[in-house]
């Protein structure tokens, strides 16, 4: 499926989608320091930076470990992914001297995965990410303290082919489509159209 965005964007908006089937082969250095570095430059409130990032590479000693905390169906495919990483956010800033709630700490952490993901697409590889998994256990057998929110995972590899992915996901590996903006953005209230286009038309 090719995708063809309604009003004119960069590629890299459209050509980013979230692949199950992954080569598995070695993620160098270079290319996750340079995605991280594309995160760490996205926008938070106060400049807290409430992200962070836990990284297990395949084959390495952390690896089994994070694999185990996705859901069954999900490990299938992740299994072949080339680095998983759990994303978190700080749940406090310091802000005039005093420590306060960060409202917005899973916004600027959600701005600083997709930093993320758009850079490792230039550099060649895709991003998918993951809902299904053990919040619980994962904080527990991480050590993950409790001022910080357990956000997502996301596999990382070069997209493989999909004779290397199992059947029972093949009907869903393929670029999806959006809703129009019709649907999503709005005038001041729900439900009333944001531009002349759309009032026209209603």
């Amino acid at each position: 499926m090719s995708r063809i965005s309604d009003h004119p964007v960069d590629a890299l908006f459209t050509d980013r989608w979230s692949p199950r089937s992954f080569t598995g082969e070695p993620v160098p250095d270079a290319v996750l320091q340079s995605a991280f570095e594309a995160a760490r430059w996205a926008p938070s409130a106060s400049n807290a930076q409430p992200w962070r990032f836990l990284v297990a590479r395949n084959g390495d000693a952390a690896w089994d470990s994070f694999l185990a905390l996705l859901m069954p169906k999900n490990q299938i495919w992740a299994a072949r992914a080339s680095a998983l990483i759990l994303i978190l956010s700080a749940l406090k800033l310091e802000r005039g001297g005093a420590v306060v709630d960060n409202g917005s700490h899973s916004f600027d952490a959600g701005a600083a995965w997709t930093n993320f993901a758009h850079q490792a697409l230039l550099l060649g590889w895709h991003t998918h990410g993951i809902g299904g998994f053990d919040r619980a256990a994962a904080r527990t057998r991480l050590g993950i303290p409790y001022d910080y929110e357990i956000e997502a995972f996301v596999a990382l590899g070069r997209k493989g082919e999909l004779a290397d992915l199992d059947p029972q996901f093949h009907a869903a590996e393929a670029p999806n489509s959006r809703r129009p903006l019709s649907e999503t953005v709005f005038a001041g209230s729900l439900g009333t159209p944001a531009f002349a286009q759309e009032r026209n038309a209603a």
